[in-house]
């Protein structure tokens, strides 16, 4: 990005200096690469060295620039923009233009945890299948799932291919469509194993999704997602007309 950043004029008027060097910046950024010095950028386009860093802070708020102590700066991938809706990993990778693909971690049938149990209102004993999946998209790890599926519901689910869409899956071969869902939303930092697996480096920021999803009425499915937050984003309509639940 250093040779390629074009030489552009820095004006008195209506946008603030920095604002014309931001885009400037983000006109030319290329994922991966180094952007100029603060010195260089000063240099070039004859501006303070407070310019310089309050365009750079603004790109790195937004996402576009990731700050790497010891290295410089780097202009980033734009992360994958979602709405919240109910709707498959492949089929949400789909409707916005990523190739989706889905690598297969370990499936095995299993009691489940207590907490699992509950939500999915399973018995003492009952057992359901655990699958986790690294989901990528255009190739590259975007998240882990680590899911829950009662063996009650889904018999002999570890025999199916388990690379594609879930939901199909079930709706196809169990007659089961998923129809609703309850989602809670937090944020980790990626660690051990599963920073290998998105292959990230430690403490990048994540956004975890736990989905408990039904069919009918029926819990069919307990999953958590973990998304690396400096490639995913998630958008949200707000309706003061709704309702606001206390607790």
């Amino acid at each position: 990005m250093t040779d390629n950043l074009q030489v552009g004029r820095i004006l008195d008027g209506p946008q603030t200096k920095h604002e014309q060097l931001r885009d400037l910046i983000a006109a030319e950024a290329i994922p991966g690469k180094m952007i100029p010095s603060e010195r260089e950028l000063m240099g070039r386009y004859q501006v303070s060295r407070a310019t310089v860093r309050k365009a750079i802070d603004s790109l790195v708020a937004e996402g576009l620039l990731r700050r790497i102590q010891g290295k410089g700066t780097f202009a980033v991938t734009p992360r994958v923009g979602s709405h919240l809706h109910l709707a498959s990993f492949t089929q949400d990778m789909l409707r916005r233009g990523f190739r989706p693909s889905t690598r297969v971690v370990g499936v095995e049938l299993v009691e489940p945890p207590g907490s699992v149990a509950r939500k999915l209102l399973m018995g003492p004993g009952e057992r359901a299948w655990n699958l986790t999946r690294v989901r990528l998209a255009d190739a590259r790890p975007l998240a882990v799932e680590i899911g829950w599926y009662p063996d009650a519901i889904f018999p002999e689910l570890g025999q199916h291919e388990l690379s594609g869409s879930l939901y199909e899956l079930f709706a196809n071969t169990y007659r089961r469509v998923i129809d609703k869902a309850d989602q809670t939303l937090w944020g980790e930092a990626a660690q051990g194993a599963r920073a290998h697996m998105l292959d990230a480096p430690v403490n990048t920021p994540l956004l975890v999704f736990e989905r408990i999803s039904r069919s009918g009425r029926i819990p069919v499915e307990c999953v958590v997602s973990y998304y690396r937050g400096d490639m995913y984003q998630v958008h949200m309509s707000l309706d003061s007309s709704q309702p606001v639940s206390e607790h």
